[in-house]
């Protein structure tokens, strides 16, 4: 215990264990209705910022097309007809800046989602429709916070059915519970976090999951890559079986890579079936895959409690690599060189 106070210095485990509270969080969001109806979403963000748009892929279900963009410029079809909504935790990335800019030059209808900075003064000052994100130790650990806002935003414009904000309160209690068995307290023979992460000391994770789960395998590439410092790929069905399927036919199975399969009940049944055929294809060529199925009663409960565990998991990864899960120095070394 003293080990982990020593190398958690921002309590990530406690803001961990506490993560499921963020999606009781009330933005109140109150927006301007568009003059022209809203045939098309574009959400444009980098990095963690973009988390909560990756899970509104899987839920709830929209009336328009919703695009993610993760790149300085807007695509082609963007004009007053599409939501564009601009999400930066620091209000300062600049490839979201350079969005917003195209946004405005489109006529598009700008909303934007941030912890203040640039994109806030720009919003206050043009009078932008805006949510504001409470502070957290790094985007990545404010996400529930972000979806919770997202949502609100999208039933707000009509996209989506008000019940999508009380299913997010509903799942909350249930997911604390799946978190008890997680948290520091409870012994490594009981607590499968911690046996999951000792299995993937030293090798490159690389997960995958079918269409409804992959935002939670994303996010889990993500935190193995900013919470452990550690290198991770992430990887979709039934799209894997079409190429990424035949790589691991000449990489010799001791190669230090785990794989980690996220499953769920509620993917297509010809997906649930191409994991359990392809592991056995694969059985003697790549690393035996870890199963982690998710627990719940809807596809939201399965993404969520699989996100979650992959938080805590890569956690007690970051701590047995001897790093402070929280900070991400190189990241910010990088902007600062960009200048």
């Amino acid at each position: 215990m003293n080990v982990i106070a020593q190398r958690d210095g921002s309590d990530a485990l406690g803001l961990a264990a506490a993560t499921p509270e963020q999606l009781l969080h009330n933005f109140q969001v109150q927006v301007t209705q568009p003059s022209t109806p809203i045939s098309n979403i574009v959400f444009a963000a980098m990095g963690g910022s973009a988390l909560q748009a990756e899970f509104i892929t899987s839920y709830p279900v929209l009336t328009v097309p919703f695009v993610i963009v993760k790149d300085y410029d807007l695509p082609a079809f963007v004009d007053e007809s599409t939501l564009v909504i601009v999400s930066s935790y620091s209000g300062n990335t600049e490839e979201t800046l350079s969005a917003l800019e195209q946004a405005a030059e489109k006529n598009a209808k700008i909303v934007v989602m941030t912890g203040g900075g640039k994109l806030l003064e720009i919003a206050e000052t043009k009078g932008y429709d805006h949510v504001i994100i409470p502070k957290a130790v790094q985007p990545r650990m404010a996400v529930l916070y972000a979806y919770r806002a997202l949502v609100e935003l999208l039933v707000a414009y009509d996209v989506a059915s008000s019940e999508s904000i009380s299913a997010l309160e509903a799942v909350e209690p249930r997911l604390h519970a799946a978190i008890a068995g997680w948290v520091q307290t409870v012994s490594t023979a009981e607590n499968p976090a911690k046996q999951l992460a000792l299995q993937l000391v030293g090798k490159t994770p690389i997960i995958y999951a079918g269409t409804h789960m992959a935002p939670a395998a994303y996010k889990w590439k993500i935190s193995v890559n900013e919470n452990a410092k550690n290198t991770a790929w992430m990887g979709r069905l039934p799209e894997f079986n079409h190429n990424e399927f035949m790589g691991w036919s000449s990489h010799p199975v001791e190669k230090p890579f785990a794989v980690v399969d996220l499953l769920s009940s509620f993917e297509h049944p010809r997906t649930q079936l191409r994991f359990e055929v392809g592991d056995r294809l694969l059985s003697g060529l790549r690393p035996k895959a870890i199963t982690v199925t998710a627990q719940g009663d809807s596809v939201l409960e399965h993404l969520l409690y699989l996100m979650l565990f992959g938080d805590f998991v890569t956690l007690y990864l970051g701590l047995l690599n001897g790093v402070d899960p929280s900070p991400v120095v190189l990241v910010e070394k990088f902007k600062h060189e960009l200048g």
